[in-house]
């Protein structure tokens, strides 16, 4: 990035210029079109989000263990589209941190957390569905309300534990001598780690999860062709092309999940990793652009989650009708597929 080395006590702003902000590369038309495209992803999702967080909450047949992670995870993804992601487009389109030093601590917290909780409520998911495809027997026995209740508590309370503390404390910054000059002379709040904290934020915020969530959906698929291989044996025609559509619906399901998971956070995390070890030398826009990216996870969440389940299909249809403001109505047996 070029930025120049900095005392902790004398500040000297005359390399910046002494301006506030640093002059915008962006012309006004390129300007106007991004607002148009991250305002996009930004209402794609408040929105959708809030329609599984309205779907879950109102009908009580689709109060279920699995269903209460996948609302945890919603209302994570609504806050952080909602309270988050709109002041990082303004700080993105314009190169420009214009809501005070205070604030981008308590907005830098907050991002990271949410961002770690969407993360974490992939992988609880995950471990819900290899209890329900692996051990279905047993499936009502382990993951109950309570339990499931429990692990909500754990992926919120750490995260929040981690973010706050590394963000209000600085520690993230600690001994990258340009942090000082670049928050007093160029009013940014940038997205920046060092050597450890880089480190251990791509451990535990990417990589186990990511193994995590992998290494199960790998089982997963192998005990769905075991079960196809079962009812090849049985002979059962009916029960193998049930087992086959089973199969290929899980199949592209579990591909969109880690697809996804992956394109969106990996080259985040992975420039986070290694750019205190390059000198900082990633450009600010790629960095920007990255980040970006991993917030788009959060957009897709409630297309994949939601828009996958045919419960979900009707519920929306329900909640655009206005059904759901008749008496009663959360109560009836609307959704008898649903399991």
């Amino acid at each position: 990035m070029g930025f120049p080395n900095a005392s902790k006590h004398i500040i000297d702003c005359s390399e910046f210029g002494n301006k506030s902000c640093p002059e915008n590369p962006w012309p006004a038309g390129m300007r106007g079109a991004i607002y148009i495209c991250l305002s996009g992803c930004i209402i794609i999702t408040v929105f959708g989000n809030m329609t599984i967080i309205i779907s879950i909450a109102y009908f009580r047949q689709l109060h279920s263990p699995t269903n209460f992670l996948i609302l945890s995870m919603a209302i994570t993804d609504f806050l952080l589209g909602s309270f988050i992601m709109p002041y990082s487009m303004v700080r993105s389109v314009e190169n420009c941190w214009y809501f005070g030093m205070t604030f981008c601590k308590i907005h830098y917290s907050f991002d990271l957390m949410l961002c770690l909780v969407s993360i974490f409520h992939l992988c609880l998911i995950a471990v819900d569905r290899f209890y329900a495809i692996c051990y279905p027997l047993h499936y009502s026995q382990k993951i109950t309300v309570p339990r499931i209740r429990q692990l909500i508590i754990v992926c919120w309370s750490v995260p929040c534990s981690f973010a706050f503390g590394l963000g209000l404390s600085e520690a993230y910054a600690s001994d990258i001598d340009f942090y000082e000059v670049l928050v007093a002379c160029s009013s940014s709040c940038p997205i920046i780690f060092n050597k450890l904290w880089g480190t251990v934020l791509f451990s535990f915020g990417f990589f186990i999860p990511a193994s995590v969530i992998t290494g199960i959906y790998v089982k997963i698929f192998q005990v769905s062709k075991k079960h196809l291989r079962v009812m090849k044996s049985s002979g059962d025609k009916n029960s193998n092309q049930l087992s086959k559509s089973t199969d290929r619906k899980a199949a592209k399901t579990l591909s969109v999940v880690i697809g996804v998971f992956l394109f969106c956070w990996f080259p985040c995390f992975l420039t986070i990793l290694i750019d205190p070890f390059l000198g900082f030398s990633t450009p600010a826009v790629l960095f920007d652009g990255l980040n970006w990216l991993g917030y788009f996870n959060s957009s897709c969440n409630p297309l994949i989650y939601g828009f996958f389940y045919p419960w979900f299909q009707k519920a929306f249809r329900y909640i655009l009708s206005g059904k759901i403001f008749q008496q009663h109505f959360s109560t009836a047996n609307l959704f008898p597929e649903h399991k």
